[in-house]
């Protein structure tokens, strides 16, 4: 059963990160423009004055974050940030959205229509001061996360209610085409973010249906993790040994949602995670 980690409501919670070297969970509020932590009992919070929405770790006190304008250096102690490359700039209609970096230090990052319009919506990697689109025609680009080895990138198009993988390099880029990996449809289900656990497991938080399911690296259903955000959007592993399940929610699109939709939730998992790689920029 999960529990409230940060009572904190996010209109649209997303991007969870815990950050290895601090021991500390970072997480967004689209919507609200917001990055937010804590440390123990002390909340933390940074405002932007665009939407941000996912980010990767650089060194203890700078994380790499994605907005809807750019990738930013984000310096946590000043709360200053600088500008590394910029993300469809010229676009006022989309946004960032589903991020993560990559075993080998590269940052997929996803963007979408602000509205979700059908096919506005696209899958970027930066790696080492080059930004390269990958995907493109997408509705809403979800479910970043990677195999143990590196070897396989997966991700979804929330809209088509599928899951995706494709082959990767030595240096993390694609080789060929992705391919189908699993079906919701036939569920019903909407995947929204995901994470990699270290036996290769990949959890997937489902919007709409308050629960995040792991699938083996076969693609067969192996069990579900029940959260009490119905919005259940993004998984990342965390805490002492990486075994607890961190997961954002949001309370964007529900009528009359009560006190604990857009709250952070931990669960414990029963298998540890991996720890999130270092951003090379």
């Amino acid at each position: 059963m999960s529990t409230v980690y940060d009572t904190r409501r996010c209109a649209l919670g997303e991007g969870p990160l815990w950050h290895p070297e601090r021991g500390q969970l970072f997480w967004f509020d689209i919507l609200g423009k917001r990055l937010l932590s804590r440390e123990g009992d002390k909340p933390l919070e940074w405002r932007f004055d665009d939407m941000v929405s996912a980010a990767g770790w650089v060194d203890r006190d700078t994380l790499l974050i994605a907005s809807e304008t750019g990738l930013w250096r984000f310096d946590l102690l000043t709360g200053h940030r600088t500008l590394v490359i910029p993300l469809e700039a010229d676009s006022p209609l989309t946004r960032s959205n589903d991020g993560r970096a990559d075993r080998q230090g590269g940052f997929w990052i996803g963007t979408m229509g602000k509205r979700a319009q059908p096919g506005m919506g696209a899958l970027y990697r930066y790696y080492r001061g080059e930004l390269r689109k990958l995907f493109a025609s997408m509705t809403i680009p979800n479910a970043l996360c990677f195999s143990p080895d590196g070897r396989l990138a997966y991700f979804a198009d929330t809209e088509a209610q599928r899951l995706f993988r494709v082959a990767l390099d030595a240096q993390g880029w694609p080789r060929g085409a992705a391919a189908p990996f699993v079906d919701l449809a036939p569920k019903g289900r909407f995947p929204d973010g995901a994470v990699c656990d270290a036996e290769g497991g990949i959890w997937n938080a489902h919007w709409g249906a308050g629960c995040v399911d792991r699938f083996l690296p076969d693609g067969s259903f192996d069990r579900s993790l029940a959260v009490a955000g119905l919005h259940s959007s993004c998984p990342a592993f965390g805490g002492a040994d990486l075994a607890t399940l961190f997961v954002t929610s949001a309370y964007d699109g529900l009528d009359d949602p009560d006190a604990d939709q857009g709250c952070v939730f931990s669960v414990p998992a029963g298998v540890a995670g991996l720890a999130e790689n270092r951003v090379d920029l």
